[in-house]
């Protein structure tokens, strides 16, 4: 199951001789003004000449692939992770498949496309497939992108930068909602297209033609259908399948500390930012606010089996809790203001990925976390999107939050009574209720403490020697995935990366298969034979891999993988009450899709880094960026592997693999 970073992942568009990797793609509005009152330009983080939504109507639809190039993907894909008799049985499955009830499915699925021309063929599964799920959000599902540091020193005091991520989340929200927020644009020549005369221009041509106008220009505009969950959204625990709620009338913030729950307008009855002078005192009384921990902190149970916390919360609101959880769900978003102060990297990365359990909502669409010493971070709920609308609205927060911010050091608190205008929200619980928050923090606890996080930094090298020497920096960092492992425990394994198709209309994810013929045989050189063979062959083969993992991107990237075609056609079967086909059940399916290699990958001037866990019990989770000079990665693993043996070997290779390319001999 796929619950990666998918902001995290480039989308790869190609011109001849280049290959640009897209780090951000977006996500959706309505172009209408939620403000009754008159709005000035310091209500929002900038003002768009052209509208938000200007592209979504003429976005090209979602290919569905070919069937036979599925199939041929997915065996290329197999290759490197099966013997010969293994490829023989798979091979001849697949192709019955091709030949016989998957040409059925694949003409019905066409078919069925054809007829809701409004989406994409992957939209309604791929939320049903995240619904769905019964695990916890927590582990399997929500992970976590920490901001940089503000480069103010004085302005990551706790408060200061809390009431000032509040102040511009909202400016951001209300320039999301009035339609000013710029679309999301993939500029292959942004002299041409990223420029005021173009908007100018642009904005006059008909939504239902406008990407055609931006595409002459080499520009690609974004899909931006996931935007308008990012605020007043939670996930609402049902049995069976959990439902998405979202109320865009609702003005007052959550904020969490200590495990207490409070509430505050941070938007008037106008619709116009709070003053941030009193957002700053709500904040301030919060932060001194004596009232203990919860003996039973109601946040834990976000974390429980889904189906365990739906039936925990049909007896909170039997309990009379009705309108305190509606508020928490309708909350514009949530606030963790943690007591702690962050050891180093390591501790960010627990922390911010689960925390303690107790001071979460997981289930809001995201959570902004402030520890004690300002480092901050975003978790959020991955049904909803695939963080792709995070991250753009992490870059404008950090922006603004670091060049306007509306609160200072010296800033004085407004003189207002915050005592009555924040309400600490009480819950009535009785002992089976108790019983059951007992039970989800031991749950917790117990998941938790079987995770391992390490990072390392590479320092010898980037993005800069990379392509002066023509290899895909992403490509390399995959390479040394799969020399590691093979290092480590002598293998090839299922890996996945993420890949956003925001360039198409609900786009979600396509996955990159990294393991590859070409890196199995690249791997077994550097690591079994390194003496065997020349510079000169080693770098051919490094090449090679590149080459080919580029092709593989750009393939995923215009939506044509393998893996979503499958998992549509699966679908298909299943809502048909069908009988799974052959392919389905071939150990060698469940066991690419078994992903012990989860990785996915960010740069971006806001975040620091990102984390998630492993989504299988004998896998790594690895969140890795390629910067100019260096190249930083962050892995988690469950007890069945050992992180940092892992970290060691994937530094090994990346020394090898930067020896190569400076003409050096492996010993």
């Amino acid at each position: 199951m796929a619950t990666l970073l998918s902001a995290q992942c480039a989308v790869c568009l190609r011109k001849p001789g280049s290959q640009i990797r897209l780090r951000r793609a977006a996500a959706g509005i309505s172009a209408r003004y939620h403000s009754s009152g008159k709005a000035s330009s310091a209500d929002y983080v900038h003002q768009s000449v052209v509208p938000s939504m200007h592209y979504q109507k003429s976005l090209p639809r979602l290919p569905i692939p070919k069937l036979e190039d599925t199939i041929r993907r997915y065996l290329a894909a197999q290759k490197p992770l099966l013997d010969d008799g293994q490829f023989a049985t798979t091979e001849k499955i697949a192709q019955d498949f091709q030949n016989g009830v998957g040409k059925q499915l694949h003409e019905e699925l066409v078919a069925q496309d054809k007829t809701n021309k409004h989406t994409s063929y992957i939209s309604g599964p791929w939320f049903d497939m995240y619904l769905s799920a019964r695990d916890s959000v927590v582990l399997n599902f929500n992970p976590f992108m920490s901001f940089n540091p503000d480069p103010k020193e004085e302005y990551n005091e706790q408060l200061v930068r809390s009431a000032n991520v509040v102040c511009s989340a909202v400016r951001f929200m209300k320039t999301l909602r009035a339609g000013l927020l710029e679309p999301e644009v993939f500029h292959l020549n942004p002299a041409k297209s990223d420029t005021d005369s173009f908007k100018n221009f642009i904005r006059w041509v008909p939504s239902s033609l406008s990407w055609y106008g931006a595409y002459m220009v080499n520009a690609y505009p974004l899909d931006m259908s996931q935007y308008f969950r990012l605020f007043n959204s939670t996930r609402i625990p049902k049995r069976g399948r959990d439902e998405l709620l979202t109320d865009e009338t609702a003005r007052h913030l959550l904020v969490m500390r200590k495990g207490n729950m409070y509430v505050f307008d941070a938007v008037d009855k106008d619709g116009n930012l709070v003053k941030p002078a009193e957002i700053h005192s709500h904040l301030k009384y919060i932060l001194s606010d004596s009232t203990p921990a919860p003996s039973f902190p109601l946040g834990v149970l976000t974390s429980e089996n889904r189906d365990v916390w739906a039936g925990l919360r049909e007896k909170l609101v039997a309990a009379g809790n009705a309108e305190a959880l509606g508020i928490v769900d309708s909350a514009l978003f949530c606030l963790c203001l943690d007591d702690e102060s962050m050891r180093d990297r390591i501790h960010i990365s627990h922390n911010m990925l689960h925390g303690d359990g107790c001071n979460r909502w997981y289930d809001k669409s995201f959570s902004i976390i402030i520890a004690k010493d300002g480092q901050a971070a975003i978790n959020f709920e991955h049904a909803w999107g695939d963080g792709v609308a995070v991250l753009r609205f992490q870059n404008e927060l950090f922006k603004d939050t670091t060049e306007k911010p509306l609160v200072h050091p010296g800033s004085s608190p407004a003189a207002v009574d915050s005592s009555s205008a924040v309400r600490r929200l009480q819950f009535h619980l009785d002992r089976e209720l108790e019983n059951g928050i007992k039970k989800a923090k031991e749950n917790f606890d117990s998941a938790v403490s079987k995770l391992t996080i390490d990072a390392v930094q590479f320092k010898k090298g980037g993005k800069e020697q990379l392509k002066n020497s023509k290899l895909s920096p992403d490509a390399v960092a995959q390479l040394s995935f799969q020399m590691a492992f093979l290092r480590q425990y002598g293998q090839t394994v299922a890996t996945y990366e993420s890949c956003s198709t925001a360039a198409f209309k609900h786009g979600r994810t396509e996955t990159i298969r990294p393991a590859t013929v070409h890196t199995k045989r690249c791997s077994h050189a550097f690591v079994r034979e390194p003496g065997k063979h020349s510079v000169e062959e080693l770098r051919a083969m490094l090449n090679k891999c590149s080459k080919y993992h580029s092709q593989l991107t750009k393939e995923a990237a215009m939506g044509q993988g393998f893996d979503r075609h499958l998992f549509a056609l699966r679908y298909l079967a299943n809502s048909k009450g069908q009988a799974l086909p052959s392919l389905y059940t071939d150990p060698a399916y469940a066991a690419i899709n078994h992903n012990i290699l989860s990785t996915s990958t960010l740069t971006s001037p806001a975040v620091s880094f990102g984390g998630f866990a492993p989504v299988v019990p004998n896998g790594f989770g690895v969140g890795y960026g390629v910067h100019d000079n260096w190249i930083g990665c962050n892995v988690s693993s469950y007890p069945a592997r050992n992180v940092h043996e892992f970290l060691q070997c994937v530094h090994k290779s990346l020394e090898d693999i930067f020896s190569v390319l400076e003409g050096k001999p492996l010993s």
